[in-house]
């Protein structure tokens, strides 16, 4: 975006020319760009006011009613935590006493906001100009203190600051990666800072081993999606490993703590198929113990108890029958139910749901839901049905 027509649009002609671009948000993007220079806006103006419209109306997944008052760019916009996320991060900072917060790698300022409005004193810093604008302007939108500054995170005396939070960009000469070892700041900057009061957020895929000794990990999801890890150091490492559930009931967590040793029984009547942030911690023992369950495969998260069970860690299901794991008698075997709709759950083996959809060639009334997935070692199917309340 061009910093020029971003800084217009943040005076009172350019909030006029957004409130214009909204209203036309139901037009085709072409006609309503020639309307609005046909009503004598420029064109790059107008080209920026369209931009923000758009990116406002994808950013209301993740920040809700706020959207409509942010400022993004698409990278950034995709870059940026769900606020509710940011409101769970922050939230823990304020239970444990921490008052100033510093942002080294601000992007847009998501996280500055959940910050912020959680009552932190908060600074951002970023290499990039553009973003620093923006994040300074996300903060002024919204009514919330802090500064904002062009900055290099590496050569900053954090001293002054409670807590360090840092979202290290994860991509390589290739693009995204994976590898710590490409992330900027580098793996070595992110050791220094879990040396200290803390909070790294990092790739949800984080290999365990890479996890220092004395600092934790958690996991967290939003809406049944693994959407981070985060990094806690100093005195905001209270366990080990962690697992926390954002859902719309509100927010659960487990921990190391409740880790059980779990067996290994053959099918049962109800089926839990534990929340990824779960199976990412590596705390599938602690739901099994929570349902009363067990695996039904030493290598597989998926769970087996003789009673129903509500909990946020996982999904429930009812085991209405065991079907034919092998294609020609699964296909026979539903068609004979009037089976035509079908929704296809796996784990752990080879499967490619819309490819076994097509060779099943259903054509019934009914509708069912199978779960294809090892049990002792050996592939498997049952028909299921979800778990209601």
């Amino acid at each position: 975006m061009d910093p020029d027509s971003f800084a217009w649009l943040l005076t009172d002609a350019g909030q006029e020319l957004l409130v214009r671009a909204g209203a036309l948000g139901e037009v085709d993007p072409l006609d309503a760009g020639t309307t609005l220079r046909a009503q004598g806006y420029d064109g790059a103006r107008v080209a920026a006011a369209m931009s923000q419209v758009e990116l406002r109306r994808r950013a209301a997944s993740k920040f809700g009613a706020l959207a409509a008052r942010m400022y993004f760019t698409p990278e950034g916009l995709e870059q940026a935590t769900r606020l509710r996320v940011a409101r769970h991060r922050a939230g823990r900072l304020v239970a444990a006493g921490e008052q100033t917060l510093i942002d080294l790698g601000c992007g847009v300022g998501g996280d500055l906001v959940a910050a912020a409005e959680a009552g932190l004193t908060v600074a951002g810093v970023d290499l990039d100009e553009e973003r620093v604008a923006i994040a300074r302007a996300n903060l002024a939108a919204l009514g919330l203190g802090g500064a904002v500054t062009r900055a290099d995170a590496t050569t900053l005396d954090l001293t002054p600051f409670d807590v360090a939070f840092a979202d290290p960009a994860r991509r390589g000469p290739r693009g995204r990666s994976f590898r710590a070892a490409d992330w900027t700041p580098p793996w070595t900057f992110v050791e220094g800072l879990l040396r200290r009061d803390s909070c790294v957020k990092v790739a949800p895929g984080i290999p365990h081993d890479l996890v220092p000794d004395d600092v934790e990990a958690e996991w967290v999801s939003d809406g049944g999606e693994v959407k981070e890890a985060a990094l806690w150091s100093g005195r905001l490492a209270v366990v080990r490993r962690r697992a926390t559930v954002i859902g719309h009931h509100g927010l659960a967590t487990l921990t190391d703590e409740d880790e059980s040793t779990t067996t290994v029984e053959p099918m049962d009547r109800f089926l839990y198929e534990p929340d990824g942030a779960v199976i990412r911690a590596g705390l599938v023992g602690a739901v099994a113990a929570g349902v009363r369950g067990a695996l039904i495969d030493p290598k597989i998260a998926y769970i087996t108890s003789a009673s129903p069970y509500t909990t946020p860690f996982a999904r429930g299901y009812e085991v209405i029958e065991e079907l034919p794991y092998r294609d020609k008698q699964l296909r026979a075997a539903l068609r004979e139910r009037g089976i035509g709709r079908l929704t296809i759950k796996k784990r752990g083996v080879g499967v490619v749901p819309e490819v076994l959809r097509k060779r099943l060639a259903l054509s019934g009334s009914e509708e069912a839901t199978i779960v294809l997935t090892r049990a002792r070692g050996e592939g498997r199917c049952w028909s299921i049905r979800p778990l209601t309340g």
